[in-house]
């Protein structure tokens, strides 16, 4: 008796439950499944990236049969090839297109003005480095052209001009004139002249073909006040009294607003913004380095709707003020990564307290070196129910019991960074109380030899004394997983939702642990980096247990080598990210392997793997058909850089 063949409808329904990689794997089962896939609810907000080539035309006429889509575009040029792309797009995708992306393209003006106008649904446009389209001033300039344009991007929500170095008001009010009902609109890194120049020593005018104005850019916002909601002014020279200017545009209301990077801000130009902008829902002040606690006061008590702040790199802000920052309702994302001063014991006092407080879903506290266990663990009971993201990387001297907290308070974490968290041990993913090491007591007339302090150097004749971190891990018996077995919930394989784990330099693991809880059916992104007790049975046995793997990297495990790609190489079909240099271990018979078994390859490391020749390099490019970018530094004494 034949299976019935489901209807479409209901193969539809079971694809709703699966991750997106996984619908991708299922739709290849049959044609009936791959229609399931195309159904409209999994095809919101799909953008397809590809380069400029001959290939890509074949690829653009299949995209024609898709209601909506969007594209990044690689590698455009003056060339043939590149024309026939643009005419392409334009021919079968037309109004059907929703976002534009032409990356570090070097496009001619006639190619785009013959493409934008027929981009009538186009929704985001993404010119950033476009610096050939700009460079002569001339973009835009004839009046039948900018007609045709503003029909087309009458619709238009988003316009990033970021990183143009020959951004001028001229162009700037021809192409802006095109789209009048921006919602965002990005200049990062533009060179933007704040009302006096100070390289000429006078007021620039407002329509200067050399440079955009800040006079300028006020009278856009002045004229889509009523529309704009984000601006990005990150690398910009924006000073004080400019960005008091900016927010306190009649009618402007900002829901995002990034000033990454704009080390001229003052805290009393944070007070500024704070108090004329209160509906700011995300607010990026990474890499302003005047900062201090009193801006991050002035956050906290003028931007009660703030849901996504970044104090990144912003080395002047302490404890102080953390405690009432953490009480803002609605905020659920909170980068202080590279804070050196802060330890987390306000953010802890905050947390703590009884009226509505901060739900967060992702914390960063990369490098955060005054970070300790304690503040981790009450962090880990506080934040329970919410965390998504939690970023502890460089956090020194957290240990075993901060990765216990996280493994029984956390279960719903998806991303988890520990990187060169060196006291991390096989005990703390395996969640076991590392029983006590028998050390006799030194007898009393046993000679210590000389006693100096760290500071007296090493002269020929003595020893340094032994740093913690270079002790040899306990290994971990086989009562000891006997152990682990039996217990349930406190080691690393509680966090069953993982996506992404980062263990790189973490040396003091071994394969006694990595092989027993790094076993999450959706996890992503896996380093294993610079762990030297590692072999072959952890890469296995993580291939074996972690199917969705898409990025791994095992650069300097020097136990890495042919046997262990061999036996994890088949388990690994949708891998497309894989770093393995300096495994002194790996040879050419390694990439035969990842030639037959890992087909969706994009990026390759294997840097001084000084068993690989170019030879098998060049054989393997040949082969995988997504091979795009192959780090090959020092193979075989060469020093390579291949990118297709």
């Amino acid at each position: 008796m034949e299976t019935p063949e489901l209807p479409v409808e209901i193969i539809t329904y079971i694809l709703s439950f699966l991750h997106a990689s996984d619908r991708k794997e299922a739709s290849l089962v049959c044609r009936k499944w791959y229609d399931a896939s195309q159904d409209f609810q999994f095809q919101k907000d799909v953008t397809f990236k590809f380069p400029a080539s001959i290939s890509s035309l074949e690829v653009i006429r299949g995209l024609g049969s898709r209601s909506r889509c969007g594209l990044v575009i690689s590698h455009l040029d003056g060339s043939s090839v590149s024309k026939a792309v643009l005419v392409e797009v334009g021919l079968h995708l037309g109004p059907r297109l929703e976002s534009l992306a032409l990356p570090g393209c070097s496009i001619t003006e006639s190619s785009l003005l013959g493409l934008l106008p027929q981009l009538t649904g186009l929704r985001k446009l993404d010119l950033r480095g476009l610096d050939s389209l700009f460079m002569s001033g001339a973009f835009l300039s004839r009046e039948e052209h900018r007609q045709q344009v503003r029909w087309a991007l009458e619709g238009l929500e988003e316009l990033n001009l970021s990183d143009l170095r020959y951004l001028s008001d001229l162009t700037f009010n021809r192409l802006t004139g095109c789209t009048p009902r921006l919602q965002r609109l990005a200049v990062a890194g533009c060179h933007i002249a704040f009302e006096f120049d100070p390289y000429r020593g006078r007021p620039v005018g407002p329509d200067s073909s050399a440079l955009l104005s800040l006079r300028n850019l006020r009278r856009l916002l002045q004229d889509q006040a009523a529309t704009i909601r984000a601006l990005d002014l990150s690398r910009t020279s924006i000073t004080p009294e400019s960005l008091r200017t900016v927010v306190q545009v009649p009618g402007l209301t900002l829901h995002e607003l990034r000033l990454q990077g704009c080390k001229e801000l003052s805290d009393q130009a944070v007070e500024v913004l704070c108090r004329h902008q209160p509906s700011l829902r995300c607010l990026d002040l990474s890499g302003c380095t005047e900062l201090t606690n009193r801006s991050v006061g002035a956050v906290a008590s003028g931007l009660a709707k703030l849901q996504v702040l970044s104090l990144s790199r912003d080395w002047r802000v302490t404890e102080n003020g953390l405690a009432e920052l953490a009480k803002l309702p609605h905020l659920k994302s909170l980068d202080l990564s590279e804070c050196l001063h802060v330890s987390g014991a306000e953010i802890v006092k905050g947390l703590s307290s009884p009226q509505p407080r901060a739900q967060l879903e992702s914390l960063s506290l990369r490098s955060c070196c005054y970070i300790r266990n304690v503040a981790i663990f009450s962090m880990a009971q506080l934040l329970g129910s919410s965390l998504r993201v939690l970023d502890l990387t460089s956090c020194v001297y957290l240990t075993d019991l901060s990765v216990r907290a996280i493994a029984t308070y956390l279960p719903g974490l998806l991303v988890l960074r520990l990187g060169w968290c060196k006291e991390v041990t096989d005990w703390g993913l395996l969640g076991i109380v590392e029983p006590t090491k028998d050390c006799e007591p030194r007898t009393e007339t046993e000679d210590k030899g000389p006693s100096f302090t760290r500071t007296f150097g090493n002269m020929g004749f003595f020893q340094p004394p032994q740093m913690p971190f270079q002790d040899k891990p306990r290994t971990v018996t086989d009562e000891d997983l006997s152990q682990f077995q039996e217990q349930e919930g406190s080691s690393v394989l509680a966090l069953r939702g993982l996506r992404e784990l980062d263990l790189t330099a973490c040396a003091k693991l071994t394969d006694g642990s990595l092989t027993q809880v790094i076993r999450f059916p959706d996890l992503q992104r896996l380093s294993l980096s610079m762990l030297p007790e590692i072999s072959d049975e952890s890469l296995a046995s993580v291939a074996q247990h972690c199917c969705s793997l898409t990025s791994l990297a095992l650069s300097r495990c020097p136990q890495i080598s042919d046997q262990g790609v061999a036996r994890a190489a088949p388990h690994m079909q949708r891998l497309q990210h894989l770093y393995l240099a300096g495994c002194d271990g790996v040879t050419d018979r390694s990439l035969s392997i990842l030639a037959q078994h890992c087909r969706r390859l994009r990026t390759l490391d294997i840097s001084m793997c000084k068993d690989i020749t170019i030879k098998k390099v060049d054989l393997l490019q040949s082969q995988l058909p997504f091979l795009e970018n192959v780090q090959c530094h020092f193979v075989s004494g060469a020093d390579l850089t291949l990118t297709l």
